[in-house]
């Protein structure tokens, strides 16, 4: 089995000006990488260098064994933010469709094909409940959701998640957490961004971030105390 991906020696940053280096790690299908820091500790860079949205600085990085962004239907990246127009009246719907957009081009007719997946994925995530419904009208919660239904709906090989859980209580987070089993059971790769330990329960790999590579290995190693205490000034409860 190959990996989906691999990192040596990377480095990543804007300009000229390295945030992390010495990135270092391989990711089979099917498994999860959880990156966790606080803000600006290099969580986002690292997951736009392996969308392509960035350029690697030094080392190197295969995705499904291309270069970063190069195979958009196999791979798909959440940003933080996803940039959606609120004075366009898009419905739910027609936002998480976008995810086909990817596999058949934007002027192509949506096929039987497409829609059975839309339909899927908006039960999955619950936005079916809202698919008729404005995105500008939603709550942050369900606008969240209506974001993670389009990335889902791409059915890539390689989930990018950049702070998935923001905004969402309790429920919303173990459901999300669902979902991304659910994908790596059919051997989805995930990467996912977070400020939640707890988002790192499942993780096969936890890399701890604090502009570079404070620890990395399975969650019991990578959120020691030490650790914790030098990326957050505090450790967990025991």
């Amino acid at each position: 089995m190959s990996a989906n991906i691999v990192a040596s020696s990377l480095a990543v940053g804007y300009g000229h000006r390295p945030i992390i280096s010495g990135v270092e790690f391989t990711l089979e299908p099917g498994a999860l990488m959880v990156l966790i820091g606080t803000n600006g500790s290099g969580k986002s860079t690292l997951l736009k260098t392996l969308g392509g949205l960035l350029t690697a600085q030094s080392g190197s990085v295969q995705v499904l064994g291309a270069e970063p962004g190069t195979l958009p239907a196999r791979v798909a990246y959440l940003p933080q933010h996803p940039v959606s127009s609120h004075s366009l009246p898009l419905r739910v719907h027609d936002i998480v469709a976008m995810g086909r957009f990817a596999h058949r081009g934007l002027l192509r007719r949506t096929t039987a094909h497409d829609a059975s997946i839309v339909i899927d994925v908006m039960k999955r995530t619950g936005a079916d409940e809202f698919s008729a419904r404005a995105l500008r009208d939603l709550s942050g919660g369900q606008q969240q959701r209506t974001h993670l239904a389009q990335v889902l709906a791409r059915q890539a090989e390689v989930l990018l998640l950049d702070e998935p859980t923001a905004g969402l209580d309790v429920n919303g987070r173990q459901a999300v957490a669902d979902l991304i089993s659910q994908e790596r059971s059919r051997g989805v790769t995930v990467v996912m961004a977070t400020h939640e330990l707890g988002d790192a329960e499942s993780a096969d790999i936890v890399m701890l971030l604090a502009q570079r590579v404070v620890a990395q290995g399975t969650p019991s190693h990578a959120l020691s105390d030490a650790a914790l205490r030098e990326c957050f000034g505090f450790t967990q409860p025991h």
